[in-house]
């Protein structure tokens, strides 16, 4: 019964349901069929959704959401891309790669990909275009470029990764601070080979004073004040991430304020956004928690972890095997419903596998490996979510020519994974110099 409930699920998924509604849905008919009494299931719905919610951990995820909304009230957005531009629009591609650096900063401090693609996307797409750049490059590259911010931290992402593997969030996003800065470098590389190849894809502005230059990096100190003070005070310990995220939502506020861009009415439009998307955020949550729990019923997290692990399989190849099932996943779900629904079921079974680590190392490790190949479906065709953010911005774009445009980006991707597979120091190095 556990097995084919993936299949229930997936099946109402293509159907279009929703993917919260659709797991919830299978957990309770499941768990009828599993305990034959439908009375239980009102109490364990009750405990369950108040054990769930209640958790202190959870409530870093409307924090970080409405940094987010104050950060784009702020203007940051928009001076984190003309700084970025001033030093590099000069080059060739240099303002899609402009792009890409002014993406990793407002990751820096909003965590959600949606948000830094739809953000970054009104910023940077009437440049791209003023300067002669394709349509399938401006819009790859911002699809692209919106994925930094799960990956830059903090994430939402990642916290939720945390919650379910148990795992500490501090160090997750250690352990992602250099992935993440490899990531826009990729990119970059990725846009300079582009440009090469396609030499009318992109244009070149003119060389921007070193002056104005200065000027425009004074503009972004509100940015790297409240990165510095919400990431470097979680890892000096002075306060907690749910802690580190008030102090960014109110540091943020506070910027959008003195900028002009905080008012009353924007206020309530910040919290309506955040208490919209932190509500669709709790609806998967709550489902993938039903749906698990009924997977935990049906044993099949533990009957699969023992059998691979009697198996005597490679791990290597194991590892190999699940990296490829979440880019077959990403093909057809959001990133957030993939962590919800899978990490149950695989991190147990590579937690048995021998990979010359501690538990602890692993699970940072595999974690950040997760997050990477998710954010490679948010641009992975058909149901690419942040390339359909990006057409939705520029109407008058096929969206075949952002499919197109995202290609150098997947494969810049698809790189970052080898390596990072290949050499996990890279992803631990920093967290083990902290710790």
């Amino acid at each position: 019964m556990g097995l084919w409930s993936f299949a229930v699920v997936l099946l109402l998924i293509f159907l279009r349901m929703p993917i919260g509604l659709s797991m919830l849905m299978v957990g309770i008919g499941g768990n009828v069929l599993v305990i034959g009494d439908f009375s239980m299931i009102g109490g364990q719905l009750k405990n369950l959704t108040y054990g769930q919610f209640s958790s202190y951990s959870l409530s870093i995820v409307p924090l970080f959401l409405l940094m987010g909304q104050f950060a784009t009230m702020g203007g940051m957005s928009r001076a984190l891309f003309k700084a970025a531009e001033a030093f590099l629009g000069h080059k060739k591609g240099g303002v899609a790669m402009a792009s890409v650096g002014a993406c990793a900063g407002f990751g820096a401090i909003c965590g959600s990909s949606l948000a830094t693609a739809a953000t970054m996307g009104q910023v940077a797409l009437p440049e791209l275009r003023r300067y002669g750049y394709s349509s399938a490059l401006s819009t790859g590259t911002l699809a692209a470029g919106g994925t930094l911010g799960i990956l830059i931290p903090p994430s939402v992402i990642l916290v939720i990764y945390a919650i379910l593997a148990e795992q500490n969030v501090a160090k997750l996003f250690v352990a992602a601070f250099i992935p993440g800065i490899l990531a826009m470098l990729g990119y970059m590389l990725a846009i300079s080979i582009y440009v090469r190849i396609f030499p009318n894809s992109g244009g070149v502005r003119e060389r921007v004073p070193m002056r104005d230059r200065m000027a425009a990096l004074g503009k972004v100190w509100p940015v790297l004040l409240v990165f510095i003070v919400v990431i470097g005070g979680i890892y000096q310990g002075l306060f907690t991430p749910t802690q580190g995220a008030a102090v960014g939502a109110a540091g943020t506020g506070l910027i959008a304020w003195v900028n002009g861009g905080l008012t009353w009415k924007t206020l309530q439009e910040a919290f309506h956004g955040t208490a919209m998307t932190t509500a669709m955020i709790f609806l998967i949550v709550l489902g993938a928690a039903v749906y698990n729990g009924f997977l935990a019923l049906t044993q099949v997290p533990y009957e699969l972890a023992a059998f691979v692990g009697e198996q005597g399989y490679n791990p290597w190849m194991v590892l190999s095997l699940v990296l490829i099932a979440y880019l077959i996943f990403g093909c057809v779900m959001d990133s957030l419903s993939m962590i919800l629904l899978t990490v149950p079921i695989f991190f147990p079974i590579m937690l048995a596998l021998d990979f010359g680590m501690t538990p602890t190392e692993f699970g940072l490790w595999f974690g950040i490996l997760i997050l990477i190949v998710v954010e490679v479906g948010l641009i992975t065709p058909p149901v690419g979510m942040n390339l359909f953010v990006i057409n939705s911005l520029a109407k008058d774009i096929p969206i075949i020519e952002t499919f197109k445009g995202v290609l150098p980006f997947v494969i810049s991707d698809l790189f970052r994974v080898v390596i990072l597979v290949a050499f996990p120091g890279i992803t631990l190095w920093l967290v083990n110099l902290l710790w």
